[in-house]
């Protein structure tokens, strides 16, 4: 399979240096993370799930029209599966057609609980991450909100191993490759909690940085590089340059991902320089060189559990 030009390889490397602000990984990460996984399916898998696929209303209104006449129909699997993980985000814009119910669940449990398929127009920001909070100063810690990444990982897979409908399938096939990646990302797991914040960080949004981008959560996101559903081919070279992965990668329970997060955001996130409070705080050498080697370590272990959890629920 042919992926990129020089030119391509040039912008990918210039992206991965890092730049503004987006969502979890950005596309460039969450098409990693697809990329990776799309190694490791079976045929039948691939199979089914491009069928199901097909049917999210951006394949035919986005996704083909970012492919170019002339590329194989293995390549075009590829890269629709790809772009899918986007999806998720991509609701998310403002001119999406998706009404935005905020980052907190509503109190309306079932509207932050349906699962009815693309007759849902809600962008359910709050399914992307666990807010699971810590504290350094010994605040009393809030309950984690629900729903979240966690409970819908979970709910959405049961529907993929079921008799459900295929529609409703694609709609949770579609969520599932995005919340995997989201959950790999360690702000995603993660809010610090102290005296200035005793609801939390929202995962390290409120902690400033000096520079661009100005924030903690951001600057991780950001790691892998950015860029757009249509640019994948810069997700290809990334990911091309991921570390393998270990035995952790057969950890099939989303719990245990989501708790090595938290364990993550403790150990290698909320370290010098960044300190107790909101900041601005400055990123030197060593927290850069560090924090990238865990990104790629975190798509590619994300990419290997996705691939055995849709050879395994896919059915």
């Amino acid at each position: 399979m042919k992926f990129s030009l020089r030119s391509i390889a040039v912008l990918a490397l210039c992206l991965l240096i890092s730049i503004p602000p987006a969502n979890a990984w950005n596309s460039i990460g969450h098409m990693a993370v697809a990329w990776i996984a799309w190694q490791q399916l079976t045929p039948h898998t691939r199979q089914r799930a491009i069928a199901l696929l097909k049917k999210n209303p951006y394949y035919k209104k986005v996704w083909l029209k970012y492919i170019p006449a002339g590329t194989s129909a293995d390549d075009k699997n590829l890269y629709i599966f790809m772009m899918a993980a986007t999806w998720p985000d991509e609701i998310k814009a403002s001119n999406s057609g998706y009404k935005n119910d905020g980052n907190t669940p509503p109190s309306n449990v079932g509207q932050a609980t349906k699962n009815i398929g693309y007759k849902d127009k809600y962008m359910h920001k709050y399914w992307h991450f666990i807010d699971t909070p810590f504290s350094t100063d010994g605040t009393a810690l809030p309950s984690i909100p629900a729903p979240n990444a966690e409970t819908q990982i979970t709910a959405f897979r049961k529907v993929l191993a079921s008799n459900a409908k295929n529609s409703l399938k694609s709609y949770d096939l579609s969520w599932i490759l995005h919340l995997v990646g989201d959950v790999h990302q360690p702000l995603h797991c993660s809010t610090r909690v102290t005296a200035g914040e005793p609801d939390g960080d929202a995962g390290g949004n409120s902690v400033k940085l000096s520079g661009s981008p100005n924030e903690l959560h951001a600057y991780w996101d950001d790691l892998l590089g950015n860029g757009d559903t249509k640019n994948y081919s810069i997700a290809v070279t990334a990911a091309q340059q991921f570390p393998t992965t270990g035995t952790s990668a057969s950890d099939a329970n989303e719990a245990d991902w989501v708790q090595e997060g938290f364990k993550l955001a403790q150990s290698s996130v909320y370290v010098p320089p960044i300190g107790p409070g909101l900041g601005p705080y400055t990123l030197d050498d060593t927290y850069k060189s560090n924090s990238h080697t865990i990104g790629q370590q975190q798509v590619a272990l994300a990419g290997a559990r996705l691939a055995n959890l849709l050879n395994t629920e896919l059915k």
